[in-house]
C-alpha cells in the first residue's frame, strides 16, 4: 500500500490513473484518515521542487507509517526569470482563496506580468518523490515545455493549465485529453521515472 501525499483534488485524478496502470496499491490522505493539521501549510518552505516533495512525502510517511509519494511541481515562465515556480501556487499571495478561486488569483496575476512581455515561454516542472518507512528516499523529475496563451482554452486540468499551450501537444493542458496531458505531462514523465525505479 502506498500513500499519495496530497490533497490536491487535481494531482490525485493525475496521478491515480498512472499509478493504477502500474499495477501499485494506492490510498489518499482522506481514505486513510489523515486529518489535516496547520503543519502542512509549511511544508514547502522551500526553494526547489525537490526539496518541498521531500517535506510532503517525509510529513505524511511519518504520520502514516505508510510508504508515500508526493509531489512539488510548478510553472517557470522564462522572461520573468523562472517566476512562479515553487511559489506556483502562493503566486498571488492571496491566503484567504482556495481551488478554482486561487486558480484564477494566480492566473490574473500571471497574465498581468507578462503584459509587456513578447516572450511568453515557459515550462512546468515536477519533483516526485517516494519515502518508504525503511527511509528510503528517491526522486525523480519531470519537465516539459510550452508557452503561456493570452487567453485561457480548455475547461480541463487546473491551475495553469487552460494557459499553458505544450510545445508538444499545440493544445494547452485544459484542451488536451486526460490521456494526452499523462503522456507528456511533467508529472506523467516524473511518475513514471519513479514507477520505472522502484
Amino acid at each position: 500500500m502506498i500513500l499519495l501525499g496530497t490533497r490536491s483534488r487535481g494531482k490525485l485524478a493525475e496521478m491515480r490513473p498512472l499509478l493504477a496502470a502500474a499495477g501499485l496499491d494506492v490510498v489518499d490522505l482522506a481514505a486513510a484518515r489523515i486529518a489535516e493539521t496547520p503543519r502542512e501549510e509549511q511544508l514547502e518552505a522551500f526553494e526547489t521542487f525537490e526539496e518541498n516533495a521531500l517535506a510532503k512525502a517525509r510529513h505524511f510517511a511519518e504520520r502514516s507509517g505508510l510508504a508515500t509519494i508526493a509531489d512539488d511541481s510548478g510553472l517557470e515562465v522564462f522572461a520573468l526569470g523562472g517566476r512562479p515556480g515553487v511559489r506556483s501556487k502562493r503566486f498571488s499571495g492571496r491566503s484567504d482563496l482556495h481551488g478554482a478561486a486561487l486558480d484564477a488569483a494566480n492566473n490574473e496575476l500571471l497574465q498581468r506580468e507578462l503584459a509587456a512581455h513578447a516572450d511568453r515561454r515557459g515550462r512546468f516542472v515536477c519533483a516526485v518523490v517516494l519515502v518508504d518507512p525503511a527511509g528510503r528516499e528517491m526522486v525523480r523529475l519531470g519537465e516539459c515545455a510550452g508557452r503561456i496563451t493570452l487567453a485561457p482554452r480548455g475547461d480541463g486540468g487546473f491551475g495553469y493549465d487552460p494557459y499553458f499551450e505544450s510545445a508538444e501537444l499545440g493544445l494547452t493542458f485544459g484542451e488536451a485529453s486526460i490521456a494526452d496531458k499523462e503522456r507528456i505531462s511533467h508529472r506523467g514523465r516524473a511518475l513514471r521515472a519513479l514507477v520505472d525505479a522502484m
